[in-house]
């Protein structure tokens, strides 16, 4: 017997995998409005400024990319599990990279995870 919880998780799985709609991920309120400001060492050289919601909005379709891979791996038939475990630690240790970003999401739910010590 499959709990409420279990059902709405396989749904959203389906959904994920299988439809172009994707998760609205709400930026942090102190964010709102907010600029990116990339300056080079050299200060002679004009800073590059972004919009933090455009840049947001790259890391959130990032991720998006992300799961969808990983769900094309796990769905593959030719893969070996081996083969499917090794590509998927790999995908970890990229949403570790990916941590740095947490810091803009409005919601700890959203966070990039990668891989847990074994103290946690």
């Amino acid at each position: 017997m499959e709990t409420i919880s279990a059902v709405e998780k396989s749904l959203l799985k389906i959904l994920r995998q299988w439809s172009d709609v994707n998760e609205v991920v709400p930026l942090g309120d102190k964010w709102l409005g907010g600029t990116m400001l990339l300056q080079t060492a050299d200060k002679t050289l004009k800073p590059k400024e972004i919009p933090i919601e455009d840049f947001f909005h790259k890391i959130v379709m990032l991720r998006d990319r992300l799961r969808v891979l990983e769900q094309n791996i796990n769905s593959n038939k030719k893969l070996s599990d081996e083969e499917k475990v090794n590509i998927q630690q790999y995908i970890t240790r990229c949403y570790g990279s990916l941590t740095t970003f947490n810091v803009l999401f409005k919601n700890k739910e959203h966070w990039f995870v990668g891989e847990k010590s074994g103290s946690e």
